[in-house]
Order: C-alpha cells, then sequence, then structure tokens
C-alpha cells in the first residue's frame, strides 16, 4: 500500500511537472516581444514544418502589434502556415479576412490563389461530391479575372481547366449512369451539359458518341447523324467516332461521307434546337 501511494505521488509530480512546463512554454511564445522578434521566430517555426506554432506566431505579431510594418504580412502567413497544416477552413477564413481588409496589398493576388488553392486541394474523385471543384473554379475565375497579369494567373489557368476536365467527368459519370439503365432522356441531357460547357475538356468527343448512341436508341436518326457529322469534323482521329460511324447503317454511313459540308461543321448544329 505504501509502495503504491509513493508511486501515485511520484506520478503526480510528472504530471504537474509536464503541465507547468507546457504552461511555460505557452507563456512563452504569447509574451510582449518586438514584432520582428516574433516574426521571425515564426519564419523559423514554419521552415521546421511546425505550422501550428508558425501560425500561433504569426497571429501573435498581429495581436501585439496591430499597427506594425509586419502585422498584415503575418495575417497572410497565419493562412498560408494554416493552409500548411492541412487546416484548410481555419485558413479560408483567415484569407478572407485579409481579402475584406487589404483590397489593395500588393500581396492580394497571392491571397486569392492560396484561397483556391484551399479548394483544389481538397477536390474529391468524380465519384464523390464535386462541391469543392466548383468552388475552386470560381475562385481561379476570380483571380484570373482581377489580375490577368499576376505570375499566378498562368497556373490558375492550367488549374482551372483540371477543374473544368474534372467538372466534366462528373457529368459523363452520370450520364453513363443513366444510360445504362435506360434513362435516355436524363443521359440525354448530362452529355449535351458536357459537349455545351465544358467544350475544352478530354471529354467532348465520348460525350459525342454518347449522343449518338442515346439518340439511337430512342429512335432519333437524323440527330444521331447530325452528331455523328460533328465528332468526325471535328475530331476525326478519335477512336469514338470510329465508334459512333460503326453503329449508323450503311446508308446513314454513306450520307455522312458524302454531305459531310452539309452538317453545320460547330457544336451548335447539336445544342441549338429547332
Amino acid at each position: 500500500m505504501i509502495i503504491r501511494n509513493l508511486f501515485l505521488a511520484f506520478i503526480s509530480v510528472l504530471v504537474i511537472s509536464s503541465c507547468s512546463s507546457t504552461d511555460n512554454e505557452e507563456k512563452a511564445l504569447i509574451q510582449d516581444r518586438p514584432a520582428d522578434v516574433i516574426y521571425k521566430e515564426a519564419t523559423a517555426a514554419l521552415e521546421n514544418e511546425e505550422y501550428i506554432k508558425a501560425k500561433t506566431l504569426f497571429e501573435e505579431v498581429e495581436r501585439q502589434h496591430p499597427y506594425s510594418n509586419m502585422a498584415t504580412k503575418a495575417q497572410l502567413m497565419s493562412a498560408f502556415a494554416a493552409y500548411q497544416a492541412l487546416e484548410y477552413d481555419q485558413a479560408l477564413a483567415l484569407l478572407d479576412r485579409f481579402i475584406e481588409l487589404h483590397p489593395g496589398h500588393e500581396e492580394i493576388d497571392y491571397a486569392w490563389y492560396l484561397k483556391a488553392m484551399c479548394y483544389y486541394e481538397q477536390i474529391a474523385d468524380v465519384a464523390r461530391d464535386q462541391e469543392m471543384t466548383r468552388f475552386a473554379l470560381q475562385a481561379f475565375d476570380s483571380l484570373i479575372r482581377r489580375f490577368p497579369d499576376s505570375k499566378y494567373a498562368r497556373d490558375a489557368k492550367y488549374k482551372k481547366d483540371l477543374t473544368l476536365d474534372h467538372l466534366a467527368g462528373k457529368e459523363m459519370e452520370i450520364g453513363r449512369y443513366y444510360l445504362t439503365r435506360k434513362h435516355v432522356n436524363a443521359a440525354i441531357n448530362r452529355f449535351l451539359t458536357v459537349v455545351r460547357d465544358y467544350q475544352t475538356t478530354t471529354h467532348v468527343p465520348e460525350a459525342l458518341y454518347r449522343l449518338v448512341e442515346a439518340y439511337i436508341i430512342i429512335g432519333l436518326d437524323d440527330e444521331a447523324m447530325k452528331v455523328a457529322a460533328v465528332l468526325g469534323y471535328n475530331y476525326p482521329g478519335s477512336k469514338w467516332y470510329e465508334k459512333a460511324y460503326a453503329l449508323l447503317d450503311p446508308e446513314r454511313r454513306k450520307e455522312i461521307l458524302e454531305n459531310r459540308s452539309w452538317f453545320n461543321k460547330t457544336l451548335d448544329s447539336i445544342l441549338t434546337p429547332e
């Protein structure tokens, strides 16, 4: 019993000592010091990948020295530290605050870029909800529109194309799902969305082919032939054109080959109802 009590007392001392040590570290972290000293420590923590510590220190720069030259920069850096820590919600809140308070800051374009990246890095595969993809697209659009000459604009355009391709892929997945379950009209709407709204993506040739399939299924052979002709004109070497051509009866194939110039050579021919 005596040994047990001694052991418990020893453990209590360790716990108290540990808590005191933690408290001392936190006090040392937040005690009033010059802005440049705290900022330097925050930068060191960031370089050591201690992102939460860095975020706290950058916030301390602003808290302790709100009117210093470093306070505004520290706001942006605290958002960056949160982003690096994968604390995207916190990073977004900090970035929105920075953008609202400092719309004319020299690094405001970077704030918009970082905001877009917070969404972009949360994009899920096409089988899941694409809310973050849409948010990323909107944020990249805002950056490109507001700061077309920004050094971040080029990467934003590249990532915007990837988000568009991702959204088109989601539409294709849903369209194929409907088609396999004979919900043909619903499938057609999805494939038309890809052709209409995502014309620069890699999914357009397949979307056109799937439209040929769908129109043949419901007996709209003229529409199927139109789409096949558009597919052949715009993507002549595509495997999807070969597959679409194979679906048509011999007379339709002959008509496409002999009268291709008759068809509208833009996608408008299948997007605009007569």
